[in-house]
Order: structure tokens, then sequence, then C-alpha cells
């Protein structure tokens, strides 16, 4: 499986509700895993689903087990 690594604006774009300020957030409490790359954050797909949805989210059928 590829990971796909996303920018905080394309982060945004998949998750409606959230916001680029409130992802900004996130990683710089530490409650969703990224780094940085320059000025910017990355974060991979897989870990912005398990911070906004639980440990449980299964990625494969985008549901919670």
């Amino acid at each position: 499986m590829k990971r796909k690594i996303l920018t905080i604006k394309e982060a945004a774009q998949l998750i409606d509700g959230l916001t680029e300020y409130r992802i900004r957030q996130m990683c710089i409490s530490g409650q969703l895993p990224c780094f940085m790359a320059g000025k910017k954050y990355l974060i991979a797909e897989e870990n912005l689903y398990k911070a906004v949805f639980g440990e449980n989210y299964d990625q494969k059928d985008g549901d919670v087990a």
C-alpha cells in the first residue's frame, strides 16, 4: 500500500467540517502526527483519519471497526 502524504490544505478538503486552522492546531499540539518539510506541515493520510475518527478506523472500508 502506497502512503499518501497531504498538506494541511489537502487534509482540510478531505474531511467536511475540519478547517485548515484546526488541522494546523492539531499538528502543533501533537494530536495529529505530522512532519515538517521546510515551513509546511505534512500529514500521512492514514494518520489524519486515525486522529479524527479514532484508532479503530479501517481505511479500507472507510468505517470504524
